[in-house]
């Protein structure tokens, strides 16, 4: 046991950061592999109507060029034999679950960052075996356990791991330390720097820098001029330097939402009225079944131009019930917007959590005698739709055809990706 605390460093970190390989893709070939396994899939919004993007595809149609976020009918054709899947939300979360939990046995010290990516801090987990021989545990036992390939980075930082696990995929395992920066990275252009967007590339080439290493020898005194405070941590990353932690998850969530992106503009009250009820049920139902209830709540709304608005307002007494949230969120709209122009989102997000025992005390006094016949209602509900389905129960408003009536369908709606509290990258909000 000894002799791996010296592969581990006296002072610092050691951080893995595990990235499935095209994960959705990857979850249906482990889940039907006489279907999938070999072939050039790629999951899709909107199959049937061959008008959806691609949100993920396998190697195999990587290999002939189709990538994400292209439209399906280019990528049929540049590969003709393209197998096209509809998302499973649903089934993504148990798999992400389920490899976060094989990736916890080695260190509680997890954070997630999307549905199919993680960084573990290691250093405290020597009883395992070394660095390596714990990512190749992880991605061997992965493997074996869901049948899914990951990629695996191993730094002294989160920066490297991240940037690291994008070296070799699928299924590779990479080390990156400080000291290899300027072998492997400095003449790569900044844009590679993770966290360093399109914007801020196109800046630094204007000041005359293109290189990662030229930014690691760059005046930082002329960076916080042109970028304030993300100047300094222009310069840190390039030379490799990141003292961010990582921030363990298992905790009450910040914010729980919903959003919902439509097929169609719309403008007309009561569609309004009907997103906002459907989306209200179901981000109380999470609400309630983490046991918790919210002082604030919060409605985005986006144009079709994609501008994005916010506007939150917080309850003098916390709830935990649709009706309030649902009448708030109405509230909020009229209030902001109103019939103003038409809409293409719209989403539901509460704030301001907190354990439901604990706010039992704060409650308000003249509500009280009111508060234990809406529980046992919302009791009752939930049961029954726990037992026969989301849709066991809906009032009048919740019908329609538009895409927040199918909130309620595990199998297609897309917003269980986001992690609460996060908007997952590479997912339509």
């Amino acid at each position: 046991m000894r002799h791996h605390a010296n592969y581990y460093p006296a002072k610092g970190r050691v951080i893995l950061h595990v990235d499935m390989n095209a994960f959705y893709c990857s979850v249906h070939t482990a889940e039907e592999p006489d279907k999938y396994q070999g072939k050039p899939t790629a999951v899709a919004g909107s199959v049937e109507l061959r008008k959806g993007i691609v949100v993920t595809s396998s190697y195999e149609a990587r290999n002939r060029g189709v990538k994400t976020g292209m439209l399906v009918r280019e990528a049929l054709q540049k590969c003709p034999n393209l197998i096209l899947i509809s998302p499973d939300f649903y089934l993504y979360k148990q798999y992400s679950m389920a490899f976060m939990n094989i990736a916890y046995s080695y260190t509680p010290m997890l954070q997630a960052t999307s549905i199919d990516e993680c960084y573990l801090d290691i250093t405290g987990s020597s009883q395992f075996g070394t660095p390596p021989q714990i990512a190749e545990q992880l991605q061997q036992r992965i493997w074996d356990e869901l049948h899914l390939p990951c990629s695996i980075g191993i730094a002294p930082n989160k920066l490297l791991a991240k940037m690291a696990s994008d070296m070799k995929k699928p299924k590779g395992i990479s080390i990156l330390r400080i000291r290899d920066m300027p072998k492997l990275l400095w003449d790569k252009p900044c844009g590679q720097l993770f966290g360093v967007g399109g914007k801020t590339s196109a800046k630094l080439v204007d000041m005359g820098i293109r290189t990662i290493g030229q930014l690691a020898a760059a005046d930082e005194a002329r960076l916080t001029a042109r970028f304030g405070v993300m100047g300094s941590w222009l310069k840190q990353a390039a030379n490799g330097i990141d003292h961010s932690p990582v921030e363990i998850d298992r905790e009450v969530s910040k914010s729980i939402g919903h959003t919902t992106t439509l097929p169609a503009d719309i403008q007309a009250r009561d569609d309004i009225r009907r997103v906002m009820l459907n989306l209200s049920d179901q981000v109380c139902r999470r609400l309630r079944r983490q046991k918790l209830i919210a002082q604030t709540i919060q409605i985005t709304i986006r144009t079709p131009d994609m501008k994005t608005i916010t506007r939150s307002k917080s309850l003098a007494v916390p709830t935990e019930t649709a009706d309030e949230v649902y009448r708030e969120a109405c509230a909020l709209y009229d209030r902001h917007w109103g019939d103003r122009a038409p809409v293409r989102l719209l989403g539901v997000s509460l704030q301001n959590l907190q354990p439901k025992e604990e706010a039992a005390l704060q409650m308000d006094l003249f509500d009280y005698s009111r508060q234990p016949v809406k529980e046992q209602l919302n009791e009752v509900m939930d049961k029954l739709r726990d037992k026969f389905g989301e849709s066991a129960i809906l009032t009048a408003g919740m019908l329609g055809n538009d895409p927040s009536v199918l909130i309620r369908n595990h199998k297609i709606r897309g917003t269980s990706l986001q992690k609460d509290g996060v908007i997952l990258p590479g997912m339509e909000e």
